[in-house]
């Protein structure tokens, strides 16, 4: 089953006869991912390798069944290119591309919530079932078909620790980099809330660093609504207080959003917190190991208010150009 990619995928990419988006829908087309069309407005007609380019992204849903857009624009045409796939029916929207502003995101987060509209980044590496679909960046070679689910605001530190796992033998059954920016799609909780649904994965894996309270947030979604086994990585504990560290997001302010409040609020939450990648890929063998151990972790106590909401629900004051007309 896996989450969000699979088999079914039916991928479009929106900026495909530029270098990046050509580079990588070549390279995942090679890894087995069924990459249906490319979109550049004043192209369509055109090809790339096969691969038939269109004007717009309505038009290539109807001539190739394409379900999927990964976003490979300039950061000023990204928030339209992912209003127009969502327009146009795409259920998943994998946006790679990074700069884009936050109130510009926050207007497109708003605008996709209650459409049924999945979004993964911007600024992120995308998406990977491991021998099934492979959506964005993340180099194929490093990933292995298996059971354990990772989510990651860190691309670099998914590729270190993708390598960790299957360097150790341990395979994966979705990789979801959600990015490092303060307005995203899905996040923390909306991948843990699907690895605890999908029936192919028996342990997930978070690999989170300093800088907002995404890993918090997730710790209370873990403590309520999560039976399975969870492995956790933060970077960021040198860090020092003031410092912007590599993404937008990831600044800390006096004692909020540190790696070690962090690692305790996930521990509290009985996450097994690995001080580097290669301690990360080890607590995950010995709770794979433990006899009784996989699928279920412990037992959780709902609380009567239902699910924690997502990180991207918190920006609802945000309206959004299209919505307000």
């Amino acid at each position: 089953m896996t989450i969000l990619v699979n088999e079914g995928t039916k991928v479009v990419v929106a900026g495909i006869t530029g270098s990046e988006g050509t580079f990588h829908s070549l390279r995942n087309r090679t890894y087995g991912t069924d990459v249906v069309a490319g979109v550049t407005p004043g192209k369509g007609g055109r090809d790339v390798e096969g691969i038939p380019v269109f004007d717009t992204v309505a038009d290539a849903v109807e001539g190739t069944g394409a379900n999927t857009s990964l976003i490979f624009v300039p950061a000023r045409f990204a928030p339209e290119a992912i209003y127009e796939a969502a327009d146009a029916g795409i259920g998943l929207v994998v946006c790679i591309t990074e700069g884009i502003p936050v109130r510009d995101m926050a207007q497109v987060v708003a605008y996709l919530r209650g459409t049924g509209v999945s979004l993964v980044g911007p600024n992120c590496p995308g998406v990977i079932s491991p021998g099934r679909s492979n959506v964005g960046i993340i180099p194929g070679e490093i990933c292995t078909p298996g059971r354990v689910g990772l989510v990651s605001r860190s691309g670099t530190l998914t590729y270190q620790i993708v390598h960790e796992l299957t360097q150790n033998g341990i395979g994966q059954s979705t990789c979801v980099g959600m990015g490092g920016d303060p307005v995203h799609g899905i996040g923390f909780i909306g991948a843990l809330e699907r690895f605890e649904a999908d029936p192919e994965t028996d342990l997930v894996v978070m690999i989170g660093e300093i800088g907002g309270d995404d890993e918090e947030h997730a710790a209370s979604f873990i403590t309520d609504h999560v039976t399975k086994p969870v492995v956790a990585y933060i970077a960021g504990f040198t860090a020092p207080p003031g410092k912007r560290m590599g993404h937008a997001g990831a600044i800390i302010t006096g004692s909020s959003g540190t790696a070690q409040a962090k690692a305790e609020a996930l521990e509290a939450a009985d996450v097994r917190v690995g001080r580097t990648p290669t301690e990360v890929a080890q607590l995950i063998r010995t709770a794979l190991s433990r006899p009784g151990r996989v699928p279920g972790r412990r037992s959780v106590t709902r609380r009567r208010d239902g699910l924690a909401r997502s990180c991207e629900d918190s920006w609802s004051s945000w309206r959004s150009p299209r919505s307000a007309s």
